[in-house]
C-alpha cells in the first residue's frame, strides 16, 4: 500500500473502529426503548421543546404532537435514517446509560494501539460518524478498552461537516483542520463515503472486519481487514488539531 505522507487520519467508527452490531443491536434498542419516558420527564422544559422542534422541522410537519415525535424517532431508528434529531437524542440517552455503567463502546482490540501509534508519530486523529459528537466522544470515553479519548485531536457529525456521502463534507473538515486534502487519510468501512472523500482529495483505505457480510473488498480503494499494519508515512510538518475540534 503506498500512501503519501499524512499529517491527519479521520476514521469512521461503525464497522471500522467500532462493531456494527453492536450498534444496531445494542445501542439503538436501548434508544428506541427510552425515547417516549425522556419526553415524559422533560416535559415542558426547554431541552424538550428543541427536540419536537427538530423532529417537526425535519418532518415537515408543524404540529406534529409529542407521540407523533416519539413514532417519527421510532421510525427513523428502524430504517437507520441518519436524522440529526434521531442521533442528538440517541446520544443524549445513551450518555446516561455510559454514565451509569449500563452501555459501553465498541472499539476493535488493534485500535488503540494504531491510534497510540499515530499520536507518537505526530499524526492527528479524529472521527467523522453520523452519530453526534456527544455520542462520539462518550462511545470513546466508556469504551470496553477504557478511555480513549486522550488518544483523539476531536470529532466531526453530520451537523459540523455535513452528510457523509458528499464530497464537499470532506471539504468543510479540511478547512477546519487547516491540513492539506492530500495529506489527510481517511478511513471506513463504506464504498460510497470513501468515494465522497477521495473526490474532496482525501486519501482513503477502506477497513473491512472479516465478519463483514460484504466481503473483504471494496472497488476503487485498497482494503485492510485491521488496523495493526497501518502505519502511514508522517508528514514532516506535523498536524495541529482545530481549536474547535479538540475534546475538551
Amino acid at each position: 500500500m503506498n500512501l503519501a505522507p499524512v499529517r491527519t487520519v479521520v476514521l469512521d467508527i461503525e464497522g471500522t473502529t467500532g462493531s456494527a452490531d453492536h450498534v444496531h443491536t445494542v445501542l439503538f434498542p436501548y434508544a428506541r426503548e427510552r425515547f417516549a419516558a425522556w419526553f415524559a420527564a422533560h416535559r415542558g422544559q426547554a431541552r424538550w421543546t428543541s427536540v419536537l422542534d427538530g423532529i417537526r422541522a425535519a418532518t415537515g410537519a408543524p404540529d406534529l404532537d409529542e407521540s407523533g415525535a416519539v413514532a417519527a424517532l421510532h421510525a427513523w431508528t428502524d430504517a437507520d435514517v441518519k436524522a440529526a434529531p434521531l442521533k442528538a437524542l440517541q446520544g443524549e440517552i445513551w450518555a446516561a446509560g455510559y454514565a451509569d455503567g449500563t452501555l459501553h463502546g465498541h472499539v476493535y482490540d488493534d485500535v488503540p494501539a494504531a491510534l497510540a501509534r499515530w499520536q507518537a508519530a505526530g499524526i492527528g486523529r479524529h472521527v467523522y460518524s453520523s452519530g453526534s459528537v456527544f455520542a462520539q466522544r462518550h462511545w470513546f470515553a466508556h469504551s470496553n478498552h477504557g478511555d480513549l479519548t486522550g488518544l483523539l485531536d476531536g470529532y466531526f457529525d453530520l451537523t459540523t461537516a455535513g452528510p457523509k456521502r458528499e464530497p464537499e463534507s470532506y471539504r468543510t473538515i479540511s478547512r477546519a483542520l487547516d491540513v492539506p486534502p492530500g495529506q489527510t487519510l481517511f478511513l471506513s468501512d463504506v464504498r460510497a463515503e470513501l468515494d465522497a472523500a477521495a473526490a474532496a482529495g482525501w486519501q482513503t483505505v477502506a477497513v473491512r472486519r472479516p465478519d463483514d457480510p460484504r466481503g473483504p473488498s471494496v472497488d476503487g480503494h485498497p482494503v485492510l481487514a485491521d488496523l495493526a499494519r497501518l502505519d502511514p508515512p508522517p508528514h514532516p510538518g506535523g498536524t495541529t488539531p482545530a481549536p474547535s475540534t479538540r475534546t475538551p
